[in-house]
């Protein structure tokens, strides 16, 4: 096994479980009760996965899915969940006055607290109570941030596989940048609305629509192609459409139907039913509006050129298999389709007595 492989492999995943045990923390400091520290035994699977990587992928990637984001997401998303839904979160307009406070009782405890002999072990503790003394929000948009921030780093650090090629890899991280972006535009521009806040069957269903559409990362389907098989016919049209354009149909299922879609869904109910207009979210509705369409006008594009390459061949294959423009049994076929030019039929005419006669 390569070093670089071995590396890259043990330490993101590293990273994935000190950030996950960051989140843990987090929540324990929040909650003030030490049972939420079991949160933290989610991590062993990914340790697990690991091994197994190890052993039997020499650390490298699998085809399609990635099991290592997966699990890192089954790691850190019940923490995010229970620093969202917490009491706290909804008194944010006290949350300065704390923050004060808690800098007021950290200079108090700096000036009891003497030191003499190492000034870099004094700096080490008020930056430590300085963390901690960091108001709720900015904790947890942090980690939010922090998040996606991993799920594109670590995705790029993970040796990947023999079957995605680094051209493939460049195009999903793209991807993956925007799509990070928008879902934290989402959470962040769809809960900090005070209307929202306090309903909180309307912050469980934006919240399972967040984790819903966090599904997309360990996915690699939108930049891969299926291969046809030879047994695949002209007559199973869905197995030909889906080898063909493989890459585009999921690329276009994933906006629709784990991202755009259910981020349009839930900005229309806000608007319709609880009656929550804010410039931010009128603009972001009709961002998801503009690329539901333009995802629906691929789809149709992708479709009429299919069906339109499904009649071509039928013709062609009634036509019948001449190619030169010498041959009359081409005449049904449009130009563009021969291949050959006339210094090719001279030379079919001289191997072939019958074709000669004709010419």
């Amino acid at each position: 096994m390569e070093l670089l492989v071995l590396l890259n492999a043990l330490g993101t995943r590293l990273l994935f479980v000190l950030h996950s045990l960051l989140g843990v923390w987090r929540v324990t400091e929040v909650k003030k009760e030490p049972k939420y520290w079991l949160l933290a035994l989610l991590n062993l699977l990914l340790g697990l996965e690991a091994v197994l990587t190890l052993k039997f992928k020499q650390g490298r990637g699998y085809k399609w899915f990635s099991p290592a984001i997966f699990l890192y997401l089954i790691s850190i998303v019940p923490s995010l969940w229970l620093l969202e839904i917490h009491p706290e979160k909804q008194g944010c307009c006290n949350e300065s006055n704390q923050l004060l406070q808690n800098i007021n009782e950290i200079n108090e405890q700096s000036a009891n607290y003497e030191i003499t002999d190492n000034h870099l072990i004094e700096k080490a503790l008020e930056l430590v109570n300085t963390l901690s003394a960091v108001s709720y929000q900015v904790w947890t948009l942090g980690l939010h941030q922090t998040f996606l921030l991993l799920l594109i780093i670590g995705r790029w650090l993970l040796p990947i596989g023999g079957e995605i090629t680094r051209d493939q890899l460049s195009q999903l991280l793209l991807m993956f940048v925007g799509t990070a972006a928008d879902i934290l535009e989402f959470t962040s521009e769809t809960l900090d609305i005070e209307n929202v806040r306090k309903k909180h069957a309307v912050v469980y269903a934006i919240l399972a629509v967040w984790t819903w559409s966090m599904l997309q990362f360990p996915l690699d389907l939108a930049v891969q192609h299926v291969e046809c098989s030879p047994s695949v016919s002209s007559k199973q049209v869905f197995r030909l459409l889906l080898c063909r354009h493989s890459a585009d149909l999921w690329n276009i299922g994933i906006s629709l139907f784990i991202q755009d879609g259910p981020f349009l869904v839930v900005r229309l109910i806000l608007i319709g039913y609880f009656d929550v207009i804010t410039q931010m979210l009128v603009f972001f509705t009709a961002k998801n509006i503009l690329i539901v369409l333009l995802q629906l006008y691929r789809l149709v594009v992708l479709s009429l050129d299919f069906h339109a390459s499904l009649r071509y061949q039928s013709s062609s294959r009634k036509g019948g298999v001449g190619c030169c423009p010498c041959e009359p049994n081409n005449l049904s076929l449009p130009p563009s389709s021969c291949d050959m030019d006339e210094r090719d039929c001279a030379s079919i005419a001289l191997e072939d007595p019958v074709t000669s006669e004709h010419l």
